[in-house]
């Protein structure tokens, strides 16, 4: 079925729908939601049976879904209306709710269903609830539409009674400091992270907060006073506890954007005491990095935020790295978080720095730094352990393990061109020969599509692709990753891997491969040619897409014309 893709942006829910759609076997084209007259005009380009809109703000144009099946992809279960559906889910408490996919009419969110798909609520931030139960019921019922869809006569239910909620607004969000608890506060952030945040203040400056954890044993503390720092996060005493607000953005002057909560706030916070980092606190207790020993393995996890790693982070990780390299056990798994493995550089502290130039340099040198960390320990099996989504360095950084375990259902994007094409670094020169074809190699790197993880693993990127849940290909890596610990061929897995890098060390050494890619990224940091910082900020800033690209608009660059006679079903 040629199907067309309608959304605000190619945010992680639409690459996935993309990417199932594609595996599935459609014919699939992408425009961004930019104005009603581009819609149109793509419409009438590619001619689909069917438009889904995975990720809206606005309506379609009648002139579309008059003639064009349209299917809307509602992040609520049947019946719920509104733009702030996930917010009030959790604002409100449920335990339950779903997505519904609609066929789009004139009023919004009220039309016939032609699937749903529930799912338990989990206490969680509305980003990381977005990423993971709302996506994976999104592909279910998506998947259930279109193929309802497809058959001869079929027709969608009828439209249930409802009623409609209104974007949420900051008064409603508004903390009490005084009267709300731990729990109330924590919940309202939640319900507000990703975007818009909560409108607040610190240190009497207005600001949105994201980013919350509870934090355990501080009490008694005037409601709403800063009293600690840590990794780039600020404690706050609630009514009955504390917690820790991980990023800020200050509204005080135009233009600002989402910072690291001590770093928005670096002159304001510095007569702060530090908390200390213990890698080995209990679960409960929050922090940036956690390590764990499990039936022999130990367990890095580093759910850095956005999965963004800036030169702090790069250095904290490298540090915590080397610590756990001198433990005993002989295999490491390097977890990630549950929502992203690694994005890379962090794009948002480049932005913000003195010199964009200057910070994108020391970043990329710092993350070097822990791939190279990685690559030399030849005394340990390390597992990358992707349980949720990566890209551009993050991908790469990944490679430098022994083996790549990814849960189904990460998209990956190993590619850096679309950040105004970036060369990039992480040693992915040396890195993906190793794995694939020369050609196969410069092929991945010139494209700018997202992979499945399952698709990942068949081509040979990464070495396998299990569990439909962080929860259950983490238990599966823990069981795993005490095999191979327990395994009597290890110690002869480990002789190899260091006859190994010593040939390859022989033959081109390391620093060559890292010399190589600098002198390329120095050209996009330091060059005549402005793309990377154009498309680094324009990121950060949110400037909306004044046209879609043309990887993804296919119909625009003639693909898709074999068969334009008209709409069909398959």
């Amino acid at each position: 079925m040629r199907i067309l893709l309608l959304a605000r942006s190619f945010n992680s829910l639409t690459q996935r729908l993309f990417l199932e759609l594609k595996a599935a076997g459609h014919e699939l084209s992408l425009e961004l939601d930019i104005s009603d007259a581009v819609t149109i005009e793509a419409v009438a380009l590619y001619r689909p049976a069917l438009l889904i809109a995975p990720f809206l703000q606005r309506a379609i144009p009648e002139a579309v879904w008059r003639d064009t099946p349209c299917f809307v992809v509602h992040p609520g279960p049947p019946g719920d209306r509104g733009p702030s559906a996930l917010d009030w889910a959790l604002m409100d408490g449920v335990r339950s709710w779903g997505v519904t996919v609609l066929q789009a009419v004139a009023e919004m969110d009220a039309g016939p269903v032609w699937a749903s798909q529930g799912f338990a609520m989990r206490e969680a931030a509305k980003s990381s609830l977005y990423r993971h139960e709302v996506t994976d019921a999104a592909v279910q019922a998506v998947t259930r539409a279109v193929a309802r869809f497809a058959e001869a006569g079929a027709a969608p239910g009828p439209a249930p009674a409802g009623r409609w909620r209104a974007l949420m607004t900051q008064d409603q969000r508004r903390i009490d400091w005084q009267r709300d608890d731990t729990a109330v506060v924590l919940r309202k952030i939640r319900a507000a992270d990703g975007v818009p945040g909560v409108l607040d203040e610190l240190f009497g400056v207005p600001c949105h907060l994201f980013d919350a954890h509870a934090e355990q044993g501080v009490g008694g503390q005037v409601p709403g006073r800063v009293l600690a720092r840590c990794d780039g996060a600020l404690l706050r005493a609630t009514r009955d506890a504390a917690l820790w607000i991980g990023h800020v953005k200050r509204i005080d002057t135009p233009g600002q954007f989402k910072l690291p909560a001590t770093q928005a706030f670096a002159a304001e916070c510095a007569s702060l005491p530090p908390r200390p980092v213990v890698p080995d606190a209990p679960e409960a207790a929050w922090r940036e990095l956690r390590y764990e020993v499990v039936d022999g393995v130990g367990i890095l996890h580093f759910p850095f935020y956005n999965g963004a790693m800036g030169t702090p982070q790069c250095r904290r990780l490298d540090e915590a790295l080397r610590q756990a390299l001198q433990q005993p056990e002989r295999v490491l798994v390097l977890a990630g978080g549950p929502d992203f493995w690694s994005n890379g550089i962090h794009v948002n502290l480049i932005e913000a720095a003195d010199s964009a130039a200057d910070e994108s340099w020391r970043n990329i040198n710092a993350i070097d730094d822990v791939c190279l960390s990685l690559l030399t320990a030849t005394h340990k099996w390390i597992v990358a352990a992707m349980q949720g989504n990566a890209g551009a360095g993050g991908v790469f950084m990944a490679l430098a393990a022994d083996e790549v375990w990814a849960r189904c259902g990460v998209v990956l994007n190993p590619h850096y061109k679309n950040m105004g094409n970036l060369y990039g670094s992480e040693y992915w020169s040396y890195l993906l020969p190793r794995r694939l074809q020369s050609q196969d190699a410069a092929a991945l790197m010139a494209q700018r599509l997202p992979l499945l993880a399952q698709e990942a693993a068949a081509i040979g990127l990464l070495d396998a692709a299990f569990g439909d849940t962080p929860e259950a290909f983490m238990t599966e890596v823990r069981r795993r990753a005490g095999a191979l610990a327990h395994d009597a061929g290890l110690g002869g897995r480990l002789q190899a891997k260091g006859q190994r890098r010593e040939r390859d060390e022989a033959a081109k050494p390391l620093a060559a491969y890292r010399a190589e890619e600098l002198a390329r990224l120095r050209r996009n940091f330091y060059g005549f040619d402005p793309s990377y910082h154009i498309a680094r900020s324009n990121f950060v800033r949110r400037v909306p897409h004044s046209w879609t690209p043309r990887h993804l608009a296919l119909h625009r660059a003639g693909a898709g014309s074999s068969d334009c006679s008209g709409p069909h079903r398959g």
